[in-house]
């Protein structure tokens, strides 16, 4: 007998099988492009150059998140950063690299899409809405507080 997955496992699994499918799909139109890079080119798309702070807002992402993604992202020349008014703040923007690319990823980003909502179909769920319902959730009350409410007494509250 197996022992049943956890959810922290079929999160990993999930995130495994749709972001290596996706990567995949990159590879096979020849792009150097990671999953992690398309909350972060869609930004400054949408809205031009930015702070790593003002990306990290607007995709949702922690600042260390969009920072390493960054750093990726200049590895591959796909983002250029310069200094903003504050010595400390760099600012993000599209190198001509990553523009050559849009076209193409806007393509896999719409096969993405398409190949998502038949998952949606198969499940007779949204898969983003579940998700984003479980992380409006969780901002309301953290899991590590519902394990703090679960967890059993500890063993000096049993004497």
């Amino acid at each position: 007998m197996t022992t049943p997955p956890t959810l922290g496992t079929l999160l990993r699994r999930l995130t495994e099988q749709l972001d290596g499918a996706v990567e995949g799909s990159y590879a096979a139109a020849g792009l150097d492009y990671r999953p992690r890079y398309t909350p972060i080119i869609r930004s400054l798309i949408e809205h031009g150059p930015a702070t790593i702070r003002a990306l990290s807002d607007r995709t949702g992402v922690s600042h260390s998140a969009a920072s390493q993604t960054v750093s990726q992202m200049l590895e591959r020349d796909l983002v250029a950063l310069t200094s903003g008014t504050d010595a400390r703040e760099r600012i993000v923007a599209l190198t001509d690299t990553a523009r050559a690319m849009i076209p193409r990823l806007e393509r896999l980003w719409a096969a993405t899409e398409t190949a998502a909502r038949s998952l949606d179909d198969e499940l007779g769920l949204s898969l983003p809405d579940i998700l984003a319902r479980t992380l409006a959730l969780l901002d309301r009350k953290p899991f590590a507080d519902r394990l703090a409410d679960s967890a059993p007494p500890a063993k000096a509250d049993l004497a």
